[in-house]
């Protein structure tokens, strides 16, 4: 069995490590062969160009040397068996390596085009004012809650306090409208009693009123039938005192007695008309004091309810006042610059004496407790690729190797959620290989884990089966 055949049946009984290894020690032991065999070559050249007595052939003629010559020209000119050997094994060793390393690749993905990435928290200040201490520099640990920029709070004490005051006096304002409420009840019952008793009077005065007219027309009718007897009189004794059978002074009595009689029933008929009038009066006041009586028992309701809406409106001034107390209080802390996440100062912006705006970063904060890797595939890379798959990341800062696995497939492409995405409807289309970004997480518990920093390169090699 020659080489070739050893090295085809050792392909299909080992293992590529195996086959690997048993072709570097072929290849050593076939060098080591040609070593020997150009070393007695060159032994069996020495001893053929010496004589018997142990000089050298040059006594010979130069004629003989001719021939001697040219056949060693042949010998070189013609290449040796062993070096065809050599060469035929290792063109079958980089034949071998490379089906080993293509069929070791198709199952992993990789790219140079990657970078750690992570929360960068940018610290902003969030009233005015100006820094009076910076107590964290850059590239500094920092943890949530630390105190890391202090502001001049004297404006804000100033705030608080006025605050403070309009609060008290929002308090007061609505504990002196509350006893309104109950006064107004009493109030208001006072005086539908006393519209009520006002009803009471009017009525008994229509009623006297009444009673009074009503005697004057008993008045108006007595002088009435008064009168009309004197009338009566009159008439009777015209015709004696004509015949003189009655003396003229008594007729002239009966007759001024009928006239005063005439004239009592004029005077009783004007007081009748005057108690009738007195009648409407009182019935007028009655309707009156009836109306008081309802506009005072209808209001009641409404003026208990404007009293306690006063006291609602005072007590919301209160509630306003003290919000704008807690919001000064607020600010006043705000004075205070905290930093809300752990991590490492990455960039200090502010300075001592430095005024600051609300909404402007003071620092910025990288967290290194949740980073990841951001690898940018090409999207034929990306076709059997799925959450959960593991990868390898090798980083090129610390060179070390940390193992991962894919955490979520992209939602677009690189270009798509750039600041100008491409429009290729203007016709102007040329067809460019798009890259996606897989997201990648490290595992757990890793050594070395704590030196990552966002923005170092990254290698990784993703397995796709």
């Amino acid at each position: 069995m020659n080489m070739a055949d050893q090295f085809s049946t050792s392909l299909g009984t080992t293992s590529p490590e195996q086959e690997i290894a048993e072709l570097r020690e072929e290849i050593r032991h076939l060098h080591e062969e040609q070593e020997r065999q150009k070393k007695q070559i060159s032994d069996n050249a020495n001893s053929g160009g010496r004589g018997e007595d142990g000089k050298d052939g040059s006594s010979k003629n130069r004629e003989g040397d001719k021939p001697d010559d040219k056949q060693s020209q042949e010998q070189e000119k013609k290449p040796h068996p062993v070096r065809n050997a050599v060469l035929i094994v290792a063109g079958l060793v980089i034949v071998v390596a490379g089906v080993l390393w293509w069929l070791h690749a198709r199952h992993f993905e990789s790219t140079d085009d990657a970078q750690v990435d992570g929360h960068i928290s940018g610290l902003a200040a969030r009233v005015a004012g100006a820094v009076t201490n910076v107590y964290v520099d850059e590239n500094q640990f920092v943890k949530a809650g630390q105190v890391v920029a202090d502001l001049d709070p004297r404006d804000y004490k100033a705030a608080v306090e006025q605050a403070r005051q309009q609060l008290a006096q929002a308090q007061a304002q609505a504990e002196a409208e509350e006893p309104n409420i109950p006064v107004t009840e009493v109030t208001n019952q006072t005086n539908i009693a006393a519209t009520r008793s006002d009803v009471v009077a009017a009525e008994a005065g229509v009623a006297a009123a009444q009673r009074s007219y009503e005697s004057a027309l008993a008045v108006v009718r007595q002088a009435e039938a008064n009168s009309a007897k004197a009338q009566a009189d009159v008439e009777r004794y015209r015709p004696l005192a004509e015949k003189d059978e009655v003396p003229r002074e008594q007729f002239d009595q009966v007759v001024a007695t009928a006239k005063a009689l005439a004239a009592t029933v004029s005077a009783n008929q004007s007081s009748a008309e005057a108690s009738l009038r007195e009648v409407d009066q009182r019935r007028a006041q009655l309707a009156q004091a009836v109306e008081r009586n309802e506009e005072a028992r209808r209001n009641a309701p409404n003026q208990i309810a404007i009293r306690r809406a006063n006291v609602a409106t005072r007590r919301s001034a209160a509630g306003v006042a003290r919000a704008q107390l807690e919001q000064a209080l607020l600010n006043l802390s705000y004075c205070k610059i905290i930093t809300l996440v752990s991590g490492v100062v990455a960039r200090r912006i502010a300075e001592v004496g430095q005024h600051v705006a609300p909404g402007q970063q003071v620092l910025m904060v990288t967290q290194l407790d949740d980073l990841w890797v951001t690898a940018n595939f090409r999207e034929v890379q990306i076709r059997q690729m799925h959450a959960g798959q593991g990868a390898r990341l090798h980083i090129d800062a610390l060179n070390l190797d940390f193992d991962g696995y894919l955490d979520s497939m992209p939602a677009a492409t690189g270009a798509v959620t750039s600041l100008l995405p491409p429009e290729n409807a203007t016709g102007n289309f040329v067809k460019v290989v798009q890259r996606l970004p897989v997201r990648i997480r490290f595992k757990k518990e890793q050594t070395g884990l704590d030196r990552l920093r966002p923005g170092m390169s990254v290698e990784p090699k993703v397995r796709i089966d």
